[in-house]
């Protein structure tokens, strides 16, 4: 039946990883995404962390699936002529370039709605207007500066990063919504539009729970943290779920750095994990009975649990609280997620094969479509469909090598 975005044509000039990750989504779901590079060294990410020398890094390989690759020299005539002619005919330009990079040359927005009325002009920018506009942001600055920073870790502990990348690829996801939403309204209006994200705003969408509760503070100590003392900010609060139910990480056999499960405490849950751990008295004694009567205490209700625990392996404690249906999740290391069998045959983790690093594995498409299916292909060699898509524009091959020697391709 066709891909979803099949027929929407997309001009990538992104670098890195948060624009390349939303790119790569708009490519994952058909559209055509053509990723525009700087001749001689293209997206800085190809030499990145490598791990075979002179081989596309896999910080490349595993952001850019699916996409064709052109070198353009945007500050070459002949590379501009290039670039209006591309800008002309596609659907969508995503960019997340310093402020006022694509403005240098030469090519604010006013310039590009003349050039194309439907174009939408996506943008990935370290902060919004205002105070931190200028500022150069990285993964973990829009992580410190969007409210992820001061309530990861522990009580005791610095302000800790997450391992998850939810300052570039978490606004990546975000600038993939803006675009979608702003294609469907031109179906109806005719007309493009601009789309922006900021990584802080992504990133404090992501931490609104913690606003939450710091709002929630005037009105008290927070029960369901384990803190004991409270300020006038949200603290760390280690691995508690901050939420309605209660959960925790506990140990497990054989006691490696990952030989942990998060374990929930629901109502109803509390019978089946006391009847499970050898003490089913805890279900029927007032002093335990109850979420009330516990959340004074639960790092003593995780520690009755953690002695059970720490005797089974997290897949025999996982197997064994699901089939008392209480929530749970064993601590999945990398090499657990790229080995998953389940995760393969699903397609979120699948090896592709590349003509100079051989076989590799990465993320499959997260988001899935009965009618649209995804086969993920692998990234670009650097320009290598430059000729291709110079002559969809209607260069000819005698003009595509007169660009080529001036050096503009």
């Amino acid at each position: 039946m066709g891909k979803a975005l099949e027929g929407v044509r997309v001009l990538d000039m992104t670098h890195v990883q948060s624009g390349p990750s939303s790119t790569q989504i708009l490519a994952w779901l058909g559209a055509d995404v053509i990723k525009l590079e700087a001749p001689g060294q293209g997206d800085i990410t190809r030499s990145q962390l490598r791990d075979i020398p002179g081989v596309d890094s896999l910080y490349f390989t595993m952001l850019n699936a699916n996409k064709r690759s052109i070198t353009l020299n945007m500050k070459h005539p002949g590379g501009k002529e290039v670039f209006t002619r591309l800008v002309s005919g596609v659907d969508i330009l995503v960019e997340n370039f310093g402020p006022g990079v694509v403005e240098r040359f030469g090519f604010p927005w006013e310039t590009l709605q003349e050039i194309n009325p439907g174009l939408i002009y996506a943008s990935i920018k370290g902060f919004g207007p205002g105070r931190y506009a200028d500022f150069k942001a990285y993964e973990v600055i829009a992580q410190a500066m969007g409210g992820a920073m001061s309530t990861t870790g522990f009580e005791d502990g610095p302000p800790t990063a997450t391992g998850a990348q939810i300052g570039d690829s978490g606004t990546g996801i975000h600038l993939v919504a803006g675009i979608l939403a702003a294609l469907y309204q031109r179906t109806r209006t005719g007309r493009g539009q601009r789309v922006q994200v900021a990584m802080q705003d992504a990133v404090l969408n992501l931490c609104r729970v913690k606003l939450r509760d710091q709002q929630r503070l005037a009105h008290g100590p927070l029960g369901e943290y384990p803190n004991e003392n409270f300020g006038d900010e949200v603290p760390r609060s280690g691995n508690a779920s901050g939420g309605g139910q209660p959960g925790w990480a506990v140990r497990c056999a054989p006691g490696g750095p990952n030989d942990y499960i998060y374990v929930i405490i629901q109502p109803v849950g509390w019978q089946p994990i006391c009847d499970l751990i050898g003490r089913p008295e805890l279900a029927e004694d007032p002093a335990w009975s109850t979420p009330q009567a516990r959340l004074h205490k639960l790092d003593k209700a995780f520690a009755l649990i953690e002695e059970w625990t720490e005797r089974h392996t997290k897949q025999e404690v996982m197997e064994q609280l699901n089939a008392r249906n209480v929530p749970c999740g064993p601590v999945l290391s990398t090499r657990e997620l790229i080995e998953d069998e389940t995760l393969a045959a699903l397609g979120s983790v699948v090896e592709v094969d590349h003509p100079e690093r051989g076989p590799f594995k990465t993320v499959g498409n997260p988001i899935k479509l009965s009618d649209s299916t995804v086969a993920i292909e692998r990234s670009p060699l650097l320009g290598e469909h430059t000729e291709q898509v110079l002559g969809e524009l209607g260069y000819t091959e005698q003009g595509i090598g007169e660009l080529r020697a001036a050096g503009a391709v």
